[in-house]
């Protein structure tokens, strides 16, 4: 049995301004959070850590082996016109956030289509909503803010204007992250190195 609701993907709306993306409410199901969360992966730290680095029980392995399933990539595909099933992919997880986090980016040139899929069973809190931005340098001219509420998937296309960010939060909030890459090997390269320098910063600040 499915854990993801890829109707949910198909009838979701996608928006086009500032940039291609759409929210998608109720990718999971109460019951699917609730024993995927019994078996999210023990984390401690303020970072994206990659899956293949992490521990964690059978529920969310199932759902992490569904989110790289060539159906997913498919539907998603068709809602943004892109063949999204033959590009590499990488994920991440997180469980933190740090005053650090949430600066306003556009995502690494290598990210064709990012996606994010929240695990928080609420959100109370008016920080931390990643929003989506109209420019680089200004965290309140936004088009849509999302609560990182659990079960619902984000997803935009990445271009050099996909300026997204949220303002601090310090606690826990329970994200994955899968990015369809461009599949060149260099690309897939520049991504690796990029991830690399951004902890490598965090470390330096944390030092601080």
């Amino acid at each position: 049995m499915s854990l993801i609701d890829l109707n949910a993907v198909r009838t979701a709306k996608l928006h086009t301004d500032p940039f291609d993306y759409m929210v998608v409410p109720g990718f999971l199901s109460p019951q699917v959070l609730a024993k995927v969360n019994a078996d999210y992966p023990a984390i401690d730290s303020a970072a994206n850590h990659d899956l293949d680095n992490l521990s964690y029980g059978p529920q969310f392995a199932a759902l992490m082996d569904e989110l790289r399933q060539p159906a997913f990539a498919r539907t998603l595909g068709e809602r943004f016109g892109m063949d999204l099933a033959s590009l590499p992919t990488t994920i991440t997880v997180r469980k933190y956030c740090e005053r650090t986090d949430g600066n306003i980016h556009t995502d690494h040139k290598s990210k064709v289509i990012t996606v994010l899929v929240y695990f928080n069973e609420k959100w109370e809190h008016e920080e931390g909503q990643l929003r989506m931005l109209r420019s680089k340098d200004n965290i309140e001219d936004y088009v849509a803010q999302v609560p990182p509420l659990g079960g619902t998937l984000l997803a935009f296309r990445r271009t050099d204007h996909s300026w997204h960010g949220h303002t601090r939060f310090v606690g826990e909030r329970r994200m994955v992250q899968l990015n369809y890459l461009d599949q060149s090997p260099l690309a897939v390269a520049a991504q690796r190195v990029s991830r690399f320098g951004t902890h490598f910063m965090k470390n330096v600040l944390r030092i601080r």
